[in-house]
């Protein structure tokens, strides 16, 4: 049997190691054929009597090193998402008046409520961490974490009463005129 054909005989084998390498079946097919095209220019190492996949499979593993090493390597010099990720970016306007909103609206609230809400919502903390924390079961946490969010979302909705002088209303206007626009119609 010629090299070649012993080549073909052995790529149903080379995908499946790609695979299990890649982990992604594209990515597997692209390292099978570098490893055929690198064999084929290098049949002159292979040594005849010797394991051919042995041989195959060192290569394919040395092109996935290397291509590996290559991307961890300049990833970061060609990647814009690199860059994107790493800017800072100012919140808008919006969001800076929203999240003054809430914390002066979280402010009034009753101080179990503010501190759960600030543990789990801000701090990023589990149930079991703020119950240790606190020495309160578990369930005392959820329920005041739900009385809590309750208690802020109706504070949020409830529009607050300016302390503001109303504006006058306008008295009506008295039209002497007859018609269907008359002082009564107003």
């Amino acid at each position: 049997m010629s090299y070649q054909e012993e080549l073909v005989r052995e790529e149903v084998n080379l995908r499946k190691f790609a695979l299990r390498l890649t982990r992604n079946v594209a990515d597997a097919q692209d390292l099978s054929q570098s490893t055929i095209l690198r064999a084929l220019e290098k049949k002159d190492y292979f040594e005849e009597g010797t394991n051919l996949f042995s041989w195959l499979s060192t290569i394919m593993f040395n092109i996935f090193i290397s291509q590996y090493r290559h991307e961890k390597k300049f990833e970061f010099q060609h990647d814009p998402d690199f860059y994107i990720n790493r800017i800072a970016e100012e919140s808008c306007q919006e969001n800076k008046v929203d999240l003054a909103t809430i914390m002066s609206t979280m402010k009034r609230l009753r101080p179990e409520h503010h501190n759960i809400l600030v543990l789990v919502c801000v701090q990023g903390l589990r149930y079991e961490e703020v119950a240790r924390k606190l020495k309160i079961p578990v369930g005392t946490v959820r329920s005041r974490l739900s009385r809590a969010r309750g208690q802020l979302q109706e504070m949020l909705d409830t529009p607050q009463k300016s302390a503001s002088v109303p504006l006058p209303v306008p008295p009506r206007v008295r039209i002497n005129a007859s018609g269907p626009f008359s002082a009564a119609h107003i």
